[in-house]
């Protein structure tokens, strides 16, 4: 155990500040923590409650809950309101319910638009309880390839994307009455094109005389003035408290390492604290929460008598399901949870019985280089947004401690707000769903923060390559091909894949193969069992690339009705796997639905290889002599990936289907291909590339 844990936390930090203000339009009378309540108005009280007497305490024990009457008054004389609310205060769960039941958007459905499915699900199931309704009646949600709506559905979740695709068959989103936009510091990619498309159904609506579209902006953030001022200043609505205060501490000294940092730091929360006050751990993804996962369970073992036990919890999107929901369920008395997480326990869900918060500060993003045309997946900090919505975790049930692993000097330097996403990411998939929605001028759209002219350049390239884009008389529209890979749900390469797949006779393997890089990993790797792992996956492994072995681990799958107890022996998601299957039907329905034929390679995996190299030859690297690879379209330096089933070969020629940097620049999805082929996909785009290379 590193000897530092011994001290208390106090000595190695210093208090903090507590969140930055900002303007505010109207501060809204809410219940503030520690405090004791505010006297609630009879305005605020709903007539009759439909509620079970347990929900209904809770509901009216939200910091919310006083502002009802004051809220309702204003949003409804309101076309457009941005809503500011801490972590906790229960806007999200709250306001869609306030606004149905206080009878605002009844005549249309109340959409609720957040940027994570997982988010979407469970708020929608939680509402739905609140409501005492069946979910998919009276309140549903609707994610990407899950629809569980119906016709008497009147609050509605769903992923900013699902609400972006319909508005490719009706921009003016005439079913709603209300889309209330939440967790909009966040900034998606999905999140500012709706922002765009949303206000323009607005406008045109208002022109037509329909019925009016009203939005309604909801942050966690304070700083909110770009969202008043692109909402045609809109008034900022300030709900006042939050559930429970939050001492905050920094670090007296800059950490060199984090993850020390961050063990330090568990060991001595766990020496002082209650054992049933639990941890939250933020890192930065998998590889770092199994090992320090290891370690903490490696510690717990030699720690003195009179220790609580330590019951640790990893927390990340690929772990399986039945796994993730243990970091729910309550510890055996005696013993402390802590659970080490990415960020997808920042804003997406709730975790009862967390006391302290240890914030790493760092988190890992993607950022795309139009100039070399890399998208690559980086760790770096956080945004002082992000730092306090992780510090909001920590006061959802009681009075809480953040310690943050960076001195109050280094949060200083922090970016206010998370850098939005449309300007560090490749926008293909954003110009043509564009394009689909008939936008007159893609390159003039409305942006509230608009991506610079070279990401712009290179996505028009990109989609130039895939034969996606028509140029007339300087604007753009969609080929025939751009029309139809429109029509998917996926990134306009792997749309394209699928189009080309009858060419090759192979259109239910390709299918199979999409579905699978859709989906968060269907493959569970626990890094302190790598050796049985490997031993497992050996039967399906295919030194032809990891995507024919995940084709052969699909069809044992699916040849053993998707049994569990084999999932489980064989480190398979059980759950990301049974949703590959419905993936693939709809992404089948839709091929359908072109008339496209439905061949299969029957066990030619060479055509199978041919269509990815026909789809994917931006994305290709090769062999140099010392050994290395370099990718054919920008000579970057590139290696395969310690994950690959590629790894100790050397093939001539791969496709890849992601960069991640960390030490240096690694390739994850890899097929192995012939050059031939990719000449055959794109002669003109790698006759440019030689005559480049040559000069």
């Amino acid at each position: 155990m590193p000897e530092e844990a011994g001290f208390p936390p106090a000595k190695r930090f210093r208090p903090g500040c507590g969140p930055p203000g900002g303007r505010v339009v109207m501060l809204l009378t809410a219940g503030g923590g520690g405090g004791g309540r505010r006297q609630q108005s009879a305005q605020a009280q709903p007539a009759a409650s439909p509620y079970p007497e347990a929900v209904e305490r809770q509901r009216r024990s939200l910091p919310i809950f006083p502002a009802r009457g004051q809220l309702l008054a204003q949003l409804r004389n309101l076309d457009s309101a941005v809503l500011i609310g801490e972590t906790g205060s229960g806007k999200t769960t709250q306001l869609p319910q306030y606004l149905y039941e206080g009878g605002i958007g009844r005549q249309g459905v109340i959409a609720v638009t957040q940027p994570r499915r997982v988010a979407a699900i469970s708020l929608a199931a939680r509402v739905s309880d609140e409501k005492r309704t069946e979910l998919g009646k009276l309140v549903g949600y609707t994610v990407r390839f899950d629809d569980v709506t119906s016709e008497d559905t009147r609050i509605k979740f769903l992923t900013d994307g699902m609400l972006l695709r319909e508005a490719i068959s009706d921009s003016l989103l005439r079913k709603y009455s209300c889309v209330v936009l939440d967790e909009a510091h966040e900034r998606t990619v999905h999140t500012d094109v709706l922002f765009g498309v949303v206000k323009a159904a607005q406008k045109r609506r208002k022109e037509l005389g329909k019925l009016p579209l009203k939005v309604i902006v909801m942050s966690a953030t304070m700083d909110v003035d770009l969202f008043s001022r692109y909402f045609n200043g809109a008034p900022v609505l300030y709900l006042e408290g939050r559930q429970h205060p939050i001492q905050v501490f920094f670090t007296k000294e800059p950490q060199q390492d984090y993850l020390h940092a961050a063990l330090v730091s568990v060991f001595q929360i766990h020496q002082e604290a209650p054992a049933s006050q639990d941890i939250l751990v933020f890192l930065t993804g998998q590889e770092e929460i199994e090992a320090m996962s290891k370690t903490c369970r490696d510690i717990a073992k030699h720690l003195p008598d009179g220790c609580p036990s330590m019951l640790i919890l990893p927390l990340y999107a690929s772990l399986p399901y039945a796994q993730q929901l243990r970091v729910f369920q309550g510890a055996p008395k005696g013993c402390r949870k802590v659970i080490i997480s990415t960020n997808i326990a920042e804003t997406s869900i709730t975790i009862a019985g967390i006391k302290y918060v240890v914030d790493t500060g760092m988190v890992k993003a993607k950022k795309y280089n139009p100039d070399s045309g890399l998208e690559v997946l980086a760790v770096q900090r956080v945004s002082k947004t992000q730092a306090w919505q992780r510090t909001g975790r920590a006061g959802r049930e009681d009075s809480g401690v953040c310690y943050r692993l960076y001195t109050e000097d280094e949060f200083e330097k922090f970016e206010k707000m998370t850098v939005p996403e449309i300007q560090r990411c490749n926008l293909a998939s954003v110009l043509l769903q564009l394009l689909a929605m008939r936008v007159p001028d893609v390159l003039t759209f409305d942006f509230m923060s608009k991506p610079s002219p070279d990401h712009i350049r290179a996505a028009v390239a990109q989609l130039d390559l895939l034969g996606a884009l028509e140029h007339k008389d300087d604007q753009l529209s969609l080929t025939p091909v751009g029309r139809k890979m429109a029509a998917f749900p996926l990134e306009p390469r792997f749309a394209k894949t699928i189009l080309l797949s009858p060419k090759f006779h192979c259109t239910e393997e390709i299918l199979t193969i999409v579905s699978l890089l859709s989906v968060d990993s269907v493959l569970y790797n626990p890094s302190s069992r790598r050796d049985e792992v490997q031993a497992v996956r050996k039967k399906f492994v295919s030194s032809e690339g990891d995507h024919i072995t995940l084709l052969n681990i699909y069809r044992t799958f699916r040849s053993l009705g998707g049994n569990k107890d084999w999932c489980r022996d064989n480190f398979v998601n059980s759950k990301n796997m049974t949703l590959v299957a419905e993936v693939r039907a709809q992404l089948r329905d839709i091929c359908l639905k072109m008339s496209m034929p439905m061949v299969s390679s029957r066990g030619d995996v060479e055509s199978v290889r041919r269509c990815l190299a026909h789809s994917l030859f931006m994305s290709a690297a090769e062999l140099q002599p010392d050994g290395s690879y370099v990718t054919t379209d920008t000579r970057q330096p590139v290696a395969i990936h310690p994950s690959s089933v590629l790894f100790h070969c050397r093939p001539a020629c791969v496709v890849y289907t992601e960069l991640l940097h960390t030490s240096k620049c690694y390739m994850r999805g890899l097929c192995v291909v012939d050059a031939d082929w990719l000449y055959e996909a794109a002669p003109d785009y790698f006759r440019r590339k030689l005559r480049a290379a040559r000069d």
